[in-house]
C-alpha cells in the first residue's frame, strides 16, 4: 500500500466533499456521509498518516484515488 503522509484535516474534508460527502455534524471531530458510509475526521493538524489511511479505507477509496482529489 503506497504511504499517505499526514495532513491537515480541512484539505481531508474538501477532498472527501468532491468524492460526494457531506459534513453531518462538527464538534471535536468531522462527520461526514455519503447517504451509505460515514467517516470521522478528527481536528488534528496533521491528521496521522495511520489515522488518514484508515478514513481513507472506510470511505471506500483508494490511496491512489485520495491523492487525486487533494
Amino acid at each position: 500500500m503506497p504511504k499517505l503522509p499526514g495532513i491537515k484535516h480541512l484539505d481531508a474534508v474538501r477532498a472527501l466533499e468532491k468524492a460526494g460527502f457531506e459534513i453531518a455534524r462538527q464538534g471535536k471531530h468531522i462527520v461526514m456521509t455519503d447517504g451509505v458510509r460515514i467517516v470521522t475526521i478528527p481536528r488534528n493538524n496533521p491528521v496521522n498518516a495511520f489515522t488518514m489511511g484508515g478514513i481513507v479505507h472506510d470511505a471506500g477509496l483508494t490511496i491512489e484515488e485520495f491523492r487525486k482529489l487533494l
